[in-house]
């Protein structure tokens, strides 16, 4: 599974002119299952992305973690994120898991993610959203975790 953060001041998903998750300070987090991910990927994944030091301590260190500052997280299928762009220039989405698996993937790590934050926000799997953040650093990471026995 990967997942592309970035630290916000704010975020919002936008689906047919209305608001479908929004937050302050916080993550905003692509997210994308691939191929042959499971739970236990997802949940890998998920333990890593509460607990990676990306906010500021008091001596200006990224000490702190999304946990840490109780901040925002908002959620964004994004099966682009797997695309295979080695070759041509028409990226591959092949690598991606099938649309069904991506999504019941995308919904498991929703729900863990809410059982283990306070704040989550998401956006709408499979629909046309409008993504808008302001970036706070910026700082972005990739963050993947990959099946057992993957290159």
């Amino acid at each position: 599974m990967i997942a592309l953060l970035q630290r916000v001041l704010e975020s919002r998903v936008v689906v047919g002119g209305a608001t479908v998750g929004a937050i302050g300070p916080g993550l905003m987090v692509l997210l994308c299952a691939e191929r042959n991910d499971t739970e236990k990927e997802a949940e890998a994944l998920l333990a890593k992305l509460l607990s990676y030091r990306v906010f500021s301590d008091d001596a200006g260190k990224m000490n702190r973690s999304i946990t840490d500052v109780n901040g925002g997280l908002l959620l964004v299928p994004q099966f682009t994120l797997a695309a295979d762009t080695q070759s041509g220039t028409r990226p591959s989405f092949t690598p991606a898991a099938p649309p069904a698996e991506g999504k019941r993937l995308f919904d498991y790590f929703v729900d863990k993610a809410r059982a283990r934050h306070a704040i989550v926000e998401t956006g709408e799997f499979g629909a046309d959203m409008k993504v808008s953040l302001t970036n706070d650093g910026p700082v972005t990471f990739w963050l993947q975790i990959k099946p057992q026995g993957a290159d």
